[in-house]
């Protein structure tokens, strides 16, 4: 279509052609001649028809919509973009603090939802998104308890995320059309798993433990292994437990699901590391870690993107060593050795690397 009414045309290519279509004898002269410049004056008009053109042609198409439009595009598939959602908390106390309380750490709110035992509580972020994730530390109540003098707040239970991204939420309309989620397939599972708060990623596997089983292997947002509240979550929601197989869940009547955590790999690692003049393992001890476990953090998101649900990742030698290499303080680096080899390492599919120890 965009061809047929060649709108990607420039105001020089137009002009040109307006011109060589004109007789010669007449004047034509650029600025001066009257013909010039009548012709100039319907070609800006001309283009900008074309640029508002082209601007509509883009808006229909879900690989150049802007948001608004690819929003509207994705609905016609039964697609809308994931809203953000509410981090949850661990707080500890040193009494029983009521249900619906409030506390503050800087410029956040979090509200008692649930306890869990004496003085521990689940605390949900009032403010949407991934910042809820983010800090930790000493509570201040927003109204006074009696006997209140310690208030924590400590574990990442359920991430909250940020409502998708234009991108994303354009990825996963165009893959929409490469599997259909009907009834308790492998996409389905995935689908409605995938849209529950704090879920990162999710694999499928049948029959794990017999006919008529499925375990289904979790990560959450941050790409990190899942707590133990957020899996109690998503298995209520699926299959709840003193029900499965019933389909009081979204999983299909016989249907007995089980969900776990992705599972942790230590990679241990070691360096032969040349120093630039003045610098020491103290010197960039700190650095190194932060470096590989942003690498490994890479993998784990591959991990949860991946469209194979039976393929491990792997930890690279000379990404590591690449990375590495980046450093202030390291001149060079070689015989990089993972759990006492020096071959790369694939991790099983139902885990993710983490950093073990590191030697330089």
């Amino acid at each position: 279509m965009a061809d047929a009414l060649n709108i990607d045309i420039t105001y020089e290519d137009l002009m040109a052609q307006k011109m060589a279509g004109i007789d010669d004898a007449l004047d034509k002269r650029e600025v001066t001649s009257m013909i010039y410049n009548a012709t100039a004056a319907n070609s800006v008009e001309t283009i900008q028809m074309l640029v508002t053109l082209k601007n509509f042609v883009d808006m229909m198409f879900a690989d150049t919509a802007p948001r608004e439009y690819l929003i509207r595009r994705a609905a016609e598939r039964g697609l809308k973009p994931h809203e953000a959602t509410y981090a949850m908390r661990k707080g500890v106390f040193n009494i029983d603090v009521p249900i619906g309380g409030r506390f503050s750490l800087d410029d956040l709110n979090y509200e008692v939802v649930e306890r869990t035992s004496l003085g521990q509580f689940i605390l949900q972020c009032e403010t949407s998104g991934i910042v809820g994730n983010l800090f930790s530390g000493q509570l201040i109540p927003i109204e006074y308890i009696k006997g209140l003098e310690t208030a924590t707040l400590s574990d990442l239970l359920v991430p909250g995320e940020d409502e998708e991204d234009t991108e994303t939420f354009r990825k996963r309309y165009f893959n929409s059309f490469g599997s259909t989620a009907f009834g308790g397939n492998r996409a389905d599972y995935k689908e409605k798993v995938l849209e529950l708060p704090g879920v990162g990623g999710v694999r499928v596997y049948r029959a794990w433990n017999g006919g008529g089983t499925v375990k289904i292997v979790i990560i959450n947002s941050e790409y990190q292994v899942p707590s133990t509240t957020l899996i109690g979550q998503v298995q209520e929601t699926v299959d709840p437990l003193h029900a499965q197989g019933e389909g009081l869940g979204t999983a299909p009547i016989d249907h007995i699901v089980t969900v776990f955590g992705v599972s942790q790999s230590a990679i241990n690692i070691g360096l032969n590391i040349t120093y630039q003049s003045g610098w020491s393992w103290v010197d960039i001890e700190a650095s190194v870690q932060s470096v590989i476990d942003n690498y490994l953090k890479e993998l784990a998101k591959e991990w949860a993107q991946s469209e194979n649900d039976n393929m491990g990742v792997v930890v690279r030698v000379s990404q590591i060593e690449y990375r590495l290499l980046g450093i202030d303080g390291i001149l060079d680096i070689g015989n990089t050795t993972l759990n006492g080899g020096t071959s790369n390492i694939e991790v099983n599919n139902e885990s993710i690397p983490v950093r073990g120890t590191v030697s330089g």
